[in-house]
Parts: C-alpha cells; structure tokens; sequence
C-alpha cells in the first residue's frame, strides 16, 4: 500500500484479540523503529517489549483501563535524555522528541503487519521505572498496547481540514 492508505489505516485499537503477535512481526515493528530519524542520529532511545505474564501485569498496573488489559504484548518506549542531542541555543533536549518520532514508526509499521495498537501517553512514569525495573537515564515516553484488533476495537475520528492546519507564507 501508499504512505497515504497506511497513514489512513492506521488508527488507534482499544480493544485486542487474545492471540499473542507473531515475533517475525514484532521484529518488523522493532526494526522500523530502528530505523527512525534523531536528531544528529543519536539514536536515544530503548524499547522494552513486555510479553511475559510478570511484564503484562506490571504495566497493567500503570494504566488502568479494561481495554489496555486486552493487549497481549506491550512496547515501552523510554529516550535518554543524556545521550540526545541537545539544541545549543537554548538547551532543548531532543531525545523525547526522537522517540516520539520511533513511537510513531512502531504504530505504522504494526498498522503494515496487520496489527493494531494505541499511543498511551497517560501514565505515570515513575511508576513504569519501577514496576520494570527500567534503569536510569532512560525516561519512558510512551506505552504501546499491540495485538490483533477485536471486531470492535475502534472509535471514529475526524481530522481537521487543511485549511484550519497550514499557511502558505
């Protein structure tokens, strides 16, 4: 498919079918988000991929909401804010930035291998770092429910028209 038909199918999945993903597709997710832009190209970034029952239930305990426990797999993503690039005129770190960008590299990739999955921002991340023992620097950014979707796994969306989000200058 086009960029456009995969940006179009990809949307965010609340509900999963119980069936664990294929690791060849977790591979294919977890290289796209290798291969996501950094600024300098520093890479910045760790994913932890919780599929054991002992990491499902202590991310489960991180976001609570009966849809998220239908996932049978989640992805961690965590940047390092030591080792991103850092903007010299003002200090701006970039690394959450850069695993924003492999975040989204995730969705799209597992939207291509058939699978669905919702960007969870809502969670507290002191809370991940100790649930999973995620070591420091690393800062957790956001949390990636992936599975199969379930027959009623969406909600429908709107997106704003052109018109309201560019200006020509």
């Amino acid at each position: 498919m086009d960029f456009l038909e995969l940006a179009s199918k990809r949307h965010s999945v609340r509900n999963f079918k119980p069936d664990m993903p294929h690791r060849e597709n977790i591979e294919r997710i977890i290289e796209a988000a290798r291969l996501a832009p950094s600024a300098v190209n520093l890479q910045p970034w760790h994913f932890f991929i919780c599929e054991s029952d002992k990491a499902k239930d202590a991310i489960r305990r991180c976001y609570q909401r009966d849809w998220f426990m239908t996932a049978p797999l989640y992805i961690i993503v965590c940047a390092d804010p030591e080792s991103g690039w850092h903007r010299p005129e003002d200090g701006k770190i970039h690394s959450d930035i850069d695993a924003a960008i492999a975040t989204e590299h995730i969705c799209l990739a597992a939207a291509s291998e058939g699978l669905g999955t919702c960007w969870v921002c809502r969670f507290d991340p002191q809370q991940v770092i100790n649930e999973l023992a995620i070591p420091s620097p690393l800062q957790p950014v956001a949390l990636i429910p992936v599975g199969i979707p379930a027959d009623n796994s969406t909600r429908p969306t709107t997106r704003k028209p052109l018109k309201e989000i560019v200006t020509h200058i």
